[in-house]
């Protein structure tokens, strides 16, 4: 299998990267979790002992923790920091600029320059070239026409040739992507718009942070197996992160809460 193959490399490359994540996140909700872990954990380990390769310190201790473990979840951040991609590539998920979902969202407000609520191939292109330019790394512009191709097929679900706020999110390691816990409670766009008219209680257009607190508690009241009531503050710090100057305003509100009815 080629896949198997690629696991076998000394250094395996950004395309072989995306192939290996496509294979074993088999039912694509951008996690590996359950049997497609347990599978990848026994499959690196033939592909590494057929090779003639030990495991490498960041492998053993993975392989340590997951393959005793039944609720196990990890991301394309984690699968980046186990296996050995190109330097420049590994980048992309090391990047101190997205350590917090709140840091996350402020990147995402910047590099969505034209506030359309989606982050295009130029947009990413940008985004990209930042991040090796901030690690003091250069790239030919070739290679990172490259990245960004792959970038967009790892992360663009939808295969509509953008990236959303949910899709790129992926980029943040799953047990700091709060993003993924409000993708159970998004709302059509009338009942959304109906709540986003309920909460705006002045009516002035847009949510403060005192509003976002009354629309929290109540989605978390409403929404306990996904939300934690308690942790409202991280909630709204992360949310408010999209706004301008305290203000939230529908359409940016609506990209985390509003669902795809396309």
């Amino acid at each position: 299998m080629a896949v198997e193959a690629h696991l076998k490399g000394k250094e395996i490359s950004a395309a072989h990267f995306f192939e290996i994540w496509h294979h074993y996140d088999a039912d694509g909700n951008g996690y590996m979790d359950g049997k497609e872990l347990q599978t990848f954990i026994q499959e690196l380990q033939k592909a590494r002992k057929d090779a003639g390769l030990d495991l490498t310190p960041e492998m053993k201790t993975f392989v340590d923790h997951f393959s005793k473990s039944t609720d196990g979840k990890i991301g394309i951040v984690e699968l980046a920091q186990i296996l050995p991609t190109e330097e420049n590539f590994q980048l992309f998920f090391r990047c101190q600029q997205l350590k917090s979902s709140e840091d996350f969202m402020q990147t995402w407000r910047k590099y969505d320059s034209d506030h359309s609520g989606f982050i295009d191939a130029e947009e990413l292109k940008s985004f990209l070239k930042d991040l090796l330019q901030k690690a003091n790394k250069q790239i030919e512009d070739a290679k990172l026409s490259e990245y960004t191709d792959i970038m967009l097929k790892m992360f663009d679900e939808n295969n509509d040739g953008k990236l959303e706020l949910t899709e790129m999110a992926r980029l943040l390691p799953v047990q700091e992507n709060f993003i993924l816990k409000f993708q159970g409670v998004k709302m059509c766009g009338k009942e959304f718009n109906k709540a986003f008219d309920t909460f705006d209680s002045d009516g002035n257009g847009y949510i403060d942070e005192n509003e976002l607190d009354v629309l929290l508690k109540d989605l978390c009241t409403k929404n306990k197996a996904d939300l934690d009531i308690n942790n409202i503050a991280t909630y709204k710090k992360n949310i408010m992160a999209l706004s301008e100057g305290g203000k939230l305003y529908r359409n940016e509100l609506a990209l985390l809460l509003c669902a795809d009815e396309n």
